[in-house]
């Protein structure tokens, strides 16, 4: 199985759950805090491949929830200068094995990529539970 780092935001009770999922199905798991990462944008740009700029940011992030910062409305460049000076804005959680970094826990694509064995449909595993209350009230 596979060796995964797995940056995440401590305490958020979603990147538990998801490196529960990781080590069940057999993954070693490295634990790194996204907050106080020594992050770059050349460090940073290459867990975002292939996605639009809005799907690299943390929707339940303050700045974002508020609309100070707008995903849609940046450019690649502004958006990873603006992630390195305020962490809470990368989408969670990033994951790196031997190399290949990803964005987000979508977990057909996880297990696509390294094998996760999901016994049963797992719910949204990225959405802040605290925000999704939010929503439906």
């Amino acid at each position: 199985m596979a060796t995964v780092t797995f940056y995440e935001k401590p305490g958020c009770f979603n990147n538990a759950r998801q490196q529960r999922l990781l080590e069940a199905a057999g993954h070693r798991v490295i634990v790194r805090n996204l907050l106080t990462e020594p992050w770059i944008c050349d460090r940073l740009r290459p867990f975002f491949a292939g996605l639009p700029v809005p799907q690299w940011f943390n929707a339940s992030a303050p700045a974002i929830a508020s609309g100070v910062v707008v995903p849609a409305q940046l450019d690649a460049d502004t958006a990873l200068e603006l992630m390195v000076l305020n962490p809470l804005l990368i989408r969670r959680p990033l994951l790196e094995v031997e190399g290949d970094r990803r964005a987000g826990f979508d977990s057909e694509a996880i297990d696509r990529w390294i094998g996760l064995t999901v016994a049963t449909p797992t719910p949204d595993l990225e959405t802040c539970p605290r925000t999704l209350a939010l929503r439906r009230g």
